[in-house]
């Protein structure tokens, strides 16, 4: 869009459905480099993407190419049909609805990317229920527990 100019970071996080599909370790990469691609051909600029066998993480610089919501809607379709047609997981995979969304600043990005690439040593000694109301607390996001995750937590 002509004089339309931003400078948007967002951290995106979402949650695996079921137990028995969870992101095997063995294919995660393969679902990142996917999930990154959808990303940059909505035009953002992915920063750092990682997760755990039960959430993910990416961290994004978002443009006005396609909204949030609408990105988020396209990567949770598109890496549903991939991990299912390429048969990644010998259950059917999906994702929770919905997402937590959160913005930081220009002087975060390093910070940041190096919280969303350490996500498997961080959650050695938190689970992702802490990590994620955490955040929660943190922007003072309201919220009803009605409508969280299920933790999907060992």
């Amino acid at each position: 869009m002509p004089n339309t100019f931003t400078q948007l970071y967002v951290q995106i996080i979402f949650a695996v459905m079921h137990k028995n599909a969870l992101i095997d370790q063995l294919w995660e990469e393969r679902l990142y480099r996917y999930i990154t691609g959808i990303v940059q051909n909505k035009g953002n600029k992915m920063i750092a993407i990682n997760g755990m066998p039960n959430h993910i993480h990416l961290f994004i610089g978002l443009t006005t190419e396609i909204s949030m919501s609408d990105l988020v809607r396209e990567v949770k379709k598109s890496s549903t049909n991939f991990i299912n047609g390429e048969q990644l997981s010998s259950n059917k995979f999906q994702w929770q609805p919905g997402y937590g969304a959160f913005s930081f600043g220009r002087s975060d990005i390093d910070p940041i990317a190096k919280h969303v690439m350490n996500q498997k040593e961080y959650h050695k000694t938190i689970n992702f229920k802490k990590e994620y109301l955490g955040l929660l607390k943190t922007f003072k996001v309201d919220y009803n527990e009605n409508y969280l995750f299920d933790w999907l937590e060992d």
